[in-house]
């Protein structure tokens, strides 16, 4: 059974669009009709329809741990584009190995800045614009957020506190805007395939994207405060 989304004529905003997950949505919200602004501290390359407006995509550079330069992006979007409906924060990153102990300060701020820090600064300039359009938010978790592991607690400790943000927003913003977020196991893509051994049981990006897109959409509209898994069969 094939499932559609028609996102026309809405515009959405997707953080960490020049990783594997990210590029995945940006694909998917396209592909559904959508006005994609994509977003990335790192600039895509020439060949990536990252870069091509006619494709529907228009790419923003910005570092999303700074806080004036998360509100003068969302300032730009609006200005180009006259509103925002969707935010989808998938900027983050995976460290582990050390217990807390031989943890560095360092790779904490890393993960806290990159995974959370984002999310929060996105959310925070960009619901003005989703409470006029009454739109919609969805983050990404992780599955190991739901409990405490050895070796990767400050990953698990950031990815827990998307799922507090995502339930924070949506309490506070009952009956306008719709925050979500997904709980991936392992995802497939060529990041963790060099850490890890590959296995068939991980989540393809493509399918994750089209939950992200299921839980903006207007089938999920009874939906918010949800924390989805997207586990596969890892």
């Amino acid at each position: 059974m094939s499932v559609s989304f028609d996102f026309s004529d809405r515009v959405a905003i997707v953080t960490g669009a020049s990783g594997a997950l990210g590029s995945a949505v940006v694909d998917a919200f396209r592909d559904a009709g959508a006005t994609v602004c994509a977003v990335d501290v790192v600039e895509p390359s020439d060949e990536d329809s990252l870069l091509d407006p006619d494709a529907g995509t228009t790419f923003y550079q910005a570092d999303l741990t700074d806080e004036a330069a998360v509100e003068a992006l969302v300032e730009q979007v609006v200005a180009d584009h006259g509103h925002i409906d969707h935010l989808a924060n998938i900027a983050g990153t995976w460290r582990g190995g050390d217990h807390v102990e031989d943890t560095e300060l360092s790779e904490f701020d890393l993960l806290w800045n990159v995974n959370l820090k984002t999310a929060f600064l996105a959310t925070k300039h960009a619901l003005p614009h989703l409470q006029e359009s009454a739109g919609s938010i969805v983050s990404v978790s992780a599955r190991s957020s739901l409990e405490g592991g050895e070796g990767d607690g400050p990953y698990r400790i950031t990815k827990a506190g998307i799922r507090l943000l995502t339930e924070t927003v949506a309490e506070e913003n009952r009956g306008t805007v719709r925050a979500n977020c997904v709980m991936p196991s392992v995802l497939d893509t060529p990041m963790n395939r060099e850490m890890m051994t590959p296995s068939d049981d991980w989540v393809d990006p493509a399918d994750a994207a089209q939950v992200m897109l299921f839980l903006c959409s207007e089938a999920a509209s009874p939906t918010s405060g949800a924390a989805v898994p997207v586990y596969g069969e890892a």
